[in-house]
């Protein structure tokens, strides 16, 4: 209970308002909890479904990584390998989901250009650079959704926190000082009107 409460009707309408403002913010915290958990299972499932993706791609990749080294010898792989560009064609963008800033990676997925010698190179080689390559947006998408998943489901606890604060703490609180300021006023205004009835009978003696 909050400690120096007047019971006076201007305070009783003052933790009226104040409760009311407090269930309208519990509600809408509840309902954009709702739709960030929501959104996180969404994403939760997207990265479900690219880590597999992933998986497959990495496996055909290095089959053939394993099979251009055998059949062109490592050292020569590694040359080639050199040869390719660092990847740099992607730019980082924000959107939001309910206040949550969560990234998207913008890129052009383009098709391969070689920049190794055919005459040292064959198939295998060419398919290790291409399944490398779709490793690359394929990563570039997952760490898109792994961060948006990581930022949801902070921003998702630190909602349910509010919520349980308002729920358990805030709004109870505030209606025990309700109820304890509405019943000293009717407390108040009882003996009053007994105090002016006993008045009202002493002055119909004299």
């Amino acid at each position: 209970m909050e400690e120096n409460v007047f019971p006076t009707k201007t305070n009783l309408m003052k933790y009226k308002e104040t409760l009311e403002f407090s269930e309208v913010g519990f509600k809408l915290l509840d309902k954009k909890r709702n739709i960030l958990i929501r959104e996180l299972m969404t994403y939760v499932q997207k990265a479900n479904e690219l880590e597999q993706k992933i998986q497959k791609t990495f496996i055909e990749a290095y089959d053939a990584l394993f099979k251009a080294n055998v059949t062109l010898g490592i050292q020569n792989v590694s040359d080639n390998a050199d040869s390719i560009p660092v990847a740099n064609d992607f730019s980082i963008m924000y959107k939001s989901i309910m206040g949550v800033e969560v990234p998207t990676i913008k890129y052009e997925r383009k098709e391969i250009v070689p920049r190794y010698s055919f005459y040292r190179t064959n198939s295998a080689m060419d398919l290790a650079h291409e399944k490398f390559n779709e490793v690359r947006y394929l990563i570039y998408e997952s760490a898109q959704v792994e961060n948006a998943v990581y930022r949801l489901a902070i921003e998702i606890i630190k909602t349910k926190k509010k919520t349980n604060a308002l729920e358990n703490i805030q709004i109870p609180k505030l209606k025990d000082i309700i109820k304890m300021i509405a019943e000293s006023i009717e407390e108040i205004e009882r003996e009053g009107f007994f105090r002016l009835k006993i008045l009202k009978k002493k002055m119909e003696r004299n």
